[in-house]
């Protein structure tokens, strides 16, 4: 009634080896291959047991050996019949009462498969001639992904919506074989020689994904760049390859359900992303503000502070001096220091001890000035057009007596 396990193991380890012919995977298959009929391999012209078989096709007494990360699938005419995720070697036969038709294993599609086995099990018994498939059940790899103009999603961050062009590749996963040979594949591919792609470009079924995955991407950036667990920094996207193929993943399950086809997205590649001009000004203005916050926001600023008196003093002399001088009063700038928290004037200073009032002390007499050093600035008042002749005359013949 079913498929007997012969052997387990890899390539179906010692028994499958003295089997003079099998069926198995085909040679020379693309990586991204998802499914294919069964091959006949054989030492002996394919006169075994099985005499009259052709490709894809199994009788009674056809021996199968299932590779690692393959899965085998039995059909009769377009149903399935039975199932085999576990790697070892395998014979049919539809009288043997110790047969089981499905073999789910205990490895990556146990529960699914067989929940989707109980709703989609062959009602009756199986015949004498069965199709033999496999499915890939490794990660599929170069599977693209693209847009031709931009894509706009809100985003945290910059707080205003922005726009991308990108590209990439993802891998995808078959999940669960019978889902995805039932409500997925189309018929044209179950027969012999053909050849089921996901970068197939003929093929119109991958092509719909290609759709659908475009179709998410402005979601899926937005989901990824608006999580404050991935720090709402849209920068990290082409860092995070498995965090953003779980924000797609998400994005293309609440679009399209890829879970309904046995389908999943594993990982991505973003191999470019070109932001448009308004986008590119805001992350630079953004950048620019990370960049002046904080501890290190004051060096910044002390440095462009000094550059700037600097360049006062080289350009207009002593008046660019006192012009500047009175803007950074005005503005502040005079300490030339942000709050930084525990720092300065954020941090909380201890309650200060009471102390007894004392009297207030007499004001010191001012220190007299230098009369050179007044009449000096006086001079570089003058040379900078902020007195007249007369009020530098007047007040030089103050200072000296005359």
């Amino acid at each position: 009634m079913g498929l007997i396990q012969a052997a387990v193991g890899a390539l179906g380890g010692t028994l499958a080896d003295q089997w003079k012919d099998f069926y198995t995977v085909p040679d020379g298959l693309a990586p991204t291959a998802a499914l294919f009929a069964a091959v006949r391999r054989g030492q002996n012209a394919g006169r075994g047991s099985n005499t009259e078989g052709s490709d894809g096709v199994i009788t009674n007494g056809s021996k199968i050996v299932v590779p690692e990360g393959y899965g085998l699938v039995l059909m009769e005419q377009g149903a399935i019949t039975g199932f085999a995720a576990e790697p070892g070697a395998y014979e049919w036969s539809s009288e043997a009462q110790d047969s089981q038709s499905i073999f789910a294993g205990n490895g990556l599609v146990s529960s699914l498969i067989t929940t989707s086995w109980e709703r989609f099990k062959f009602g009756g018994r199986p015949g004498t001639q069965q199709r033999a498939y496999f499915v890939t059940l490794k990660e599929l790899p170069n599977n693209r992904f693209g847009t031709q103009s931009e894509i706009y999603w809100d985003d945290a961050y910059m707080n205003a919506q922005v726009g991308a062009i990108t590209r990439g590749t993802y891998t995808l996963r078959i999940v669960d074989p019978i889902l995805f040979v039932r409500n997925w594949v189309p018929a044209t591919y179950l027969e012999p020689g053909k050849v089921f792609d996901f970068t197939d470009i003929e093929n119109d079924a991958a092509a719909q994904l290609f759709n659908e995955v475009v179709g998410s991407l402005a979601p899926a950036f937005s989901m990824y760049t608006n999580d404050p667990s991935k720090g709402n920094r849209i920068t990290k996207i082409q860092q995070d390859s498995i965090g953003f193929a779980q924000s797609l993943s998400a994005a293309v399950e609440q679009n399209y359900q890829w879970s309904g086809r046995g389908l999943e997205i594993v990982s991505t590649a973003i191999i470019a992303i070109e932001y448009d001009e308004n986008t590119r000004e805001l992350l630079r203005n953004v950048q620019r503000a990370d960049a002046l916050s904080g501890a290190r926001g004051n060096s910044n600023l002390q440095a462009s502070v000094a550059a700037g008196f600097q360049a006062a003093g080289e350009n207009a002399g002593a008046q660019g001096l006192v012009g500047l001088g009175m803007a950074a009063g005005f503005t502040g700038l005079g300490g030339l220091q942000q709050p930084v928290p525990g720092i300065g004037g954020q941090s909380t200073p201890p309650p200060a001890a009471p102390v007894a009032p004392v009297a207030p002390a007499a004001p010191a007499a001012p220190a007299e000035e230098d009369p050179v050093a007044r009449l000096t600035k006086l001079k570089q008042m003058l040379d900078a057009g902020l007195i007249t002749q007369a009020d530098y005359d007047a007040a030089k013949n103050k200072i000296l007596g005359l």
